[in-house]
C-alpha cells in the first residue's frame, strides 16, 4: 500500500516510517525544504518536498496513493514564525483532506489527542474541529486519541526526555504538580504509552476496515501519577529525586507573566491541560497492536542514560 504522510520528521513520524516499511508498505513523505536529514530511512521513502502552505505540494503527496496519514501536531504557537494550532493541526488537516478527496484516496488516518473534549484551550479546540471536519468528510476515517507518547526521541524531544532535562537531571527539587489544596488531592494522572504501539497501532489498522469510522483512545497498560512518572524516570537514569509538591494554580500564575518568553517550560494552556489529567483504557492499544503494551517503567526509559 502506498501511504502519503503528512509529519513524517518528527517524534512519532519517525516510528509510522519504520513501521510503515516494516509492514511492507511504501510511505510518501511530504518534507519541508531543509529538513531532509531529518527523515528517517529516506532512501527507503518516496520524498516529496514542500509543505502545508503548498496546495501543489500537497496535491502531489496524496495523488496515487492509497492511504492518507495526517499526523501533525505542535505543543506551542510561535505565530511570528506561522506556527499556530490553527493552521497545522486544523486547517492543514482540511486542505489535505480535500485533495485525498479530489484523487479519489479514501482511506484517511488523523492523529488527535486524548483529553482535548473539554475544548479550553486553542490546542483542544483545533484538534476537536478537526475530528468533526474528517467525520464529516465522507472518506474511510480512523481517528486516534493517545495519552501521553514516550520513547526514544531519536534526536527530537518527547514527554520523558523533556521532564528529565526540565525536572530530573537539575539539582534543584521535581515539581510535583496537583490539582487540589495538597498533594493528597487532585493527583494529576496519565497513561502513558510507548511511541512504537502508537505506530503499530496507526499500520495496523490501515488494512482492517473494522477500524474505518472509530476513535481509538490509546493509552498504555497503567495509570501513573506525575510524581510517580518522576520517580520512575528518575529511577531510569540511576538517580533519587526529591519531589516538591506544587499547586497547579501556583504555577498558572507565574506562567501568565512569563509563558510568552520561549524559555518558559510551559504555559498556561498547558497547565490548563495538565490538570484535567490524560488516562485511557489499555484495551484499544492492545486490541490494534496484538500484544501486551509497553509500560512506562525504568526499563523501558533507558533511552534517557545516553
Amino acid at each position: 500500500m502506498k501511504v502519503a504522510l503528512i509529519g513524517g520528521t518528527g517524534f512519532v513520524g519517525s516510528y509510522l516510517v519504520d513501521a510503515l516499511l516494516d509492514a511492507g508498505h511504501q510511505p510518501r513523505v511530504l518534507v519541508r525544504s531543509g529538513s531532509e536529514s531529518k527523515l528517517r530511512r529516506a532512501t527507503d521513502c518516496e520524498v516529496m518536498k514542500g509543505d502545508l502552505d503548498s496546495p501543489e505540494a500537497i496535491e502531489a503527496v496524496v495523488e496515487g496513493c492509497d492511504a492518507v496519514i495526517y499526523n501533525v501536531g505542535i505543543l506551542r504557537e510561535f505565530p511570528r514564525e506561522g506556527i499556530t494550532f490553527e493552521a497545522l493541526q486544523y486547517q492543514g488537516a482540511v486542505t489535505v483532506a480535500e485533495a485525498a478527496k479530489r484523487a479519489g484516496v479514501r482511506r484517511f488516518l488523523l492523529m488527535s489527542a486524548n483529553g482535548i473534549d473539554s475544548a479550553a484551550t486553542p490546542y483542544q479546540t483545533t484538534k476537536l474541529r478537526a475530528e468533526a471536519m474528517i467525520r464529516e468528510s465522507g472518506l474511510d476515517y480512523t481517528i486516534f486519541r493517545p495519552s501521553v507518547i514516550f520513547g526514544d526521541p531519536r534526536g527530537t524531544m518527547e514527554f520523558a526526555t523533556q521532564l528529565y532535562q526540565e525536572m530530573v537531571r537539575v539539582p534543584l527539587p521535581a515539581v510535583g504538580f496537583h490539582t487540589g489544596l495538597s498533594p493528597a488531592h487532585g493527583e494529576v494522572l496519565m497513561s502513558p504509552v510507548h511511541v512504537r504501539d502508537v505506530a503499530d497501532a496507526f499500520v495496523n489498522a490501515l488494512t482492517d476496515d473494522a477500524t474505518i469510522g472509530q476513535c481509538y483512545v490509546l493509552g498504555g497498560p497503567e495509570v501513573v501519577s506525575w510524581p510517580e512518572m518522576l520517580r520512575r524516570i528518575a529511577a531510569a537514569v540511576g538517580r533519587k529525586k526529591f519531589i516538591l509538591p506544587m499547586p497547579i494554580g501556583f504555577m498558572k500564575l507565574g506562567a501568565t507573566l512569563l509563558d510568552w518568553l520561549p524559555f518558559f517550560p510551559v504555559t498556561r494552556d498547558q497547565l490548563t491541560m495538565l490538570a484535567d489529567g490524560n488516562t485511557a483504557e489499555p484495551d484499544a492499544v492492545a486490541s490494534l497492536i496484538r500484544r501486551e503494551p509497553a509500560e512506562f517503567s525504568p526499563e523501558n526509559l533507558a533511552y534517557l542514560r545516553d
